[in-house]
C-alpha cells in the first residue's frame, strides 16, 4: 500500500473529495494491478467469510487442549435473557467475539484481522451492526476497505503480530480496525476516522502477549471481546466530536515504541505475564502427568 500514515489518507480524501474507503479501494487497484470489480469482489468475499464463520459457530466443540469452547453460546443465552448489563447490541458483540475466537482455537474458518489470534474483534461488531441497523452488504464492505487501511498503516508504521509488538499490535490494531469501519459507518468523516483508530489504539499500548502454554486460547479469546467493545466507545466518543490529544499517527508509533521496548518473555512466548502463573503452570502439568510423561 502506497499510504503510509493516517495523515496521507485523510489529505488525499479531501484534495479529491471522496471518501476514507473510497481512498484504500482505489489504493487497493494501483497497487494490485486489478480493476476495480475485482477488487470489490475480493473484499466482498472477505465479508461473506465472516458472516459464515459467525452463522457456523459450534457451541459443542472444545478446543484440543479444552481450554476454551462454549463461552460464545453461554454469552449469547445470557444476552437472550436480557440479562445484559451493556445491553442487548453490546451484548451480542460480546457473544460473537467470543464465538469467533473460539472457533479459531477449534480450528474452524476464519478471516485474519489483522490475525488469527484476533479474528473476532472485527466481525463481531460488523455482523451485529448489520443486524442491528439493516445496513447493507455493500455498505458494510465500504467499511472493510477503511479497516483495512488502518490496519495496513499500523503494519507499515509499526506492528500486526504479538510476536513483534506484543497482544496490543493484534487486539490493539484489531480494536483501531474496528473503531473506524464503525465510524465510517456512523458518517464519520476521514478525520473522525482517524481519531477513532487513535482512541482505541491508546486504550490498549502496553497490552503483553502471555498466551497460556503458548496457545492462542488463554487470555487471547476474551482479549477479543475487550477489543471489540473498546472500539465500539472510541467509535462513538469521534462520532460525538472527541478527538485524540495525540495525533493518531504518532499514536502508532508510540505502540512500536513500547514494543520495542517490551521484554521477550511478554511477546508471544507464553513465558511471562499470565502464562507463568501457578494456574497456568498446573494446567498443563496436568495434562502431561496424564499423558504419562
Amino acid at each position: 500500500m502506497s499510504y503510509m500514515s493516517l495523515n496521507e489518507i485523510e489529505t488525499d480524501c479531501l484534495e479529491k473529495g471522496i471518501t476514507f474507503a473510497e481512498a484504500i479501494l482505489l489504493d487497493d487497484v494501483n497497487e494490485r494491478g486489478v480493476d476495480r470489480q475485482t477488487s470489490q469482489r475480493t473484499m466482498a468475499g472477505m465479508w461473506e467469510a465472516m458472516k459464515e464463520a459467525d452463522q457456523n459457530y459450534d457451541a459443542s466443540l472444545r478446543s484440543h487442549s479444552q481450554l476454551v469452547g462454549g463461552a460464545g453460546a453461554a454469552m449469547k443465552s445470557y444476552v437472550g435473557e436480557g440479562r445484559a448489563l451493556c445491553g442487548k447490541f453490546a451484548g451480542n458483540i460480546i457473544a460473537s467475539a467470543l464465538a469467533m475466537g473460539e472457533s479459531n482455537a477449534c480450528m474452524k474458518r476464519i478471516v485474519a484481522a489483522p490475525t488469527a489470534g484476533a479474528c473476532g474483534v472485527l466481525p463481531a461488531v460488523l455482523v451485529n451492526y448489520q443486524k442491528e441497523y439493516g445496513t447493507s452488504d455493500e455498505r458494510i464492505t465500504e467499511a472493510l476497505y477503511v479497516a483495512a487501511g488502518i490496519g495496513q498503516v499500523i503494519a507499515g508504521r509499526a506492528y500486526i503480530a504479538g510476536a513483534l509488538g506484543g497482544c496490543q499490535a493484534e487486539i490493539g490494531t484489531a480494536s483501531a480496525m474496528a473503531a473506524g469501519a464503525l465510524t465510517y459507518l456512523g458518517g464519520g468523516t476521514p478525520s473522525q476516522i482517524s481519531h477513532a483508530c487513535a482512541m482505541a489504539l491508546k486504550n490498549l499500548l502496553g497490552l503483553v502477549c502471555d498466551p497460556v502454554g503458548g496457545l492462542v486460547e488463554v487470555p487471547c479469546v476474551k482479549r477479543n471481546v475487550i477489543g471489540a467493545v473498546n472500539a465500539l466507545s472510541a467509535a462513538d466518543m469521534s462520532l460525538a466530536g472527541i478527538e485524540s490529544r495525540i495525533s493518531p499517527d504518532q499514536v502508532i508509533d508510540a505502540m512500536k515504541e513500547i514494543g520495542d521496548q517490551m521484554h521477550p518473555t511478554l511477546k508471544e512466548t507464553g513465558q511471562g505475564g499470565l502464562a507463568n502463573t501457578p494456574d497456568a503452570h498446573a494446567m498443563f502439568a496436568d495434562r502431561t502427568e496424564g499423558n504419562g510423561k
